[in-house]
């Protein structure tokens, strides 16, 4: 079937066009019966509703659902950052070769190429591939209650692709930097600030000793970045403050030397710089650093093929970003990300799709999809 550009859009508006922030369960009921008839309407695929708890509903789709292995899995997920009436407030629409709206990239786009590199495969290649293409509702605040999920799928793959945008220069990603997040909250001991101060444990100044810590902590050199985001506490000037709080957020590239800091974190906690406070240490969130393998430059290999195949320029990014593809690749799966069209601005009002990579990127994950056929019938 030749591609239509508006029967794209007319697809991705209804995508676009919906509330589905992480933990806004509503939305993602939407996302995911929108999706489900999709593969549905292809006829051949198996579609399995995933419980993931808060976060709300995975689908899990198979075309060989009794296969104890699975050639290649496909992940996308369907929870954007926005809150409550974004959609309404900006819903998607083109202008001058692009289209805009809340996870017009990130990554409702990434989604449907997927369907429509699936439409477009051929049935006899589709048949020679175990596919699975999974669909999380709770990948931006780190895939908390799906990783577990996705991890036993993926141990079962010989290959993942995640359908996360490409970069705004085109560029596939093979390696991510790993993240961690943290929630750090400290409760001393209010008091009057002129009368009686000494009877205070300031929870300000706990944090205040925390940051200087954790910015010494830092090794940017290496890759490994430290950020204080967002802090909290008190409750006047003139009240010493019983509590205050931060969201830290950690990239990193070597997961060694993240796995010796995290120790250092939770070994600081049970020390507080001052007397009679007490620290509450959560990690909200973790990604371990997405590495190339040599399997996985061997997919690399593959993939630059098709690109040649389907005259698609592409070249290799590592970025400080973490995806999906960061898990399934931590646990030895070859994993490459960045198989959606072209977009930037994420989590943004700026957020755009650029049409004219739409079609390509298509054409390049069927090649993918192809070329892996044809080496597991070799």
């Amino acid at each position: 079937m030749m591609f239509s550009l508006q029967r794209y859009l007319d697809e991705l508006a209804p995508l676009v066009n919906v509330d589905c922030g992480t933990f806004q369960r509503d939305g993602i009921e939407v996302i995911a019966a929108l999706m489900a008839d999709k593969y549905e309407q292809m006829t051949g695929w198996h579609i399995k509703r995933v419980d993931c708890g808060e976060a709300g509903v995975g689908l899990e789709i198979r075309n060989q659902p009794t296969d104890p292995h699975i050639d290649v899995m496909m992940i996308g997920h369907m929870d954007t950052v926005f809150p409550k009436g974004t959609a309404a407030e900006r819903p998607m629409h083109v202008e001058d070769g692009f289209a805009y709206g809340p996870g017009v990239s990130d990554m409702k786009s990434g989604l449907l190429n997927i369907v429509y590199a699936l439409r477009a495969l051929p049935q006899a290649e589709r048949d020679a591939l175990s596919i699975c293409i999974c669909m999380n509702p709770d990948e931006e605040v780190g895939s908390i209650h799906s990783s577990d999920w996705l991890a036993s799928v993926a141990r079962d793959a010989r290959y993942v692709l995640v359908a996360e945008t490409a970069r705004a220069d085109g560029g596939l990603v093979k390696a991510r930097k790993g993240m961690a997040r943290y929630k750090i909250a400290i409760s001393g001991r209010a008091a009057h600030a002129g009368n009686e101060p000494e009877k205070g444990r300031s929870a300000i100044t706990e944090l205040a000793h925390w940051l200087v810590t954790l910015d010494s902590m830092k090794d940017l050199e290496a890759g490994t970045s430290i950020n204080a985001g967002v802090i909290e506490g008190g409750a006047g000037a003139n009240i010493v403050a019983a509590h205050a709080s931060a969201l830290v957020d950690i990239r990193f590239w070597d997961n060694t030397a993240y796995d010796a800091l995290d120790q250092a974190i939770q070994a600081r906690a049970s020390h507080p710089y001052t007397a009679d406070v007490t620290i509450e240490l959560v990690r909200e969130a973790y990604k371990p650093a997405m590495v190339p393998t040599p399997e996985t430059e061997h997919l690399m290999g593959l993939v630059e093929e098709a690109a040649s195949d389907e005259d698609v320029p592409i070249h290799w990014k590592a970025v400080g970003g973490g995806s999906d593809a960061n898990n399934t690749a931590a646990i030895g799966i070859p994993s490459l990300d960045g198989f959606g069209p072209v977009g930037a601005n994420f989590h943004s009002d700026d957020e755009y799709l650029q049409l004219d990579s739409v079609e390509p990127r298509i054409r390049l994950l069927t090649r993918v999809l192809s070329r892996l056929a044809e080496q597991k019938n070799r």
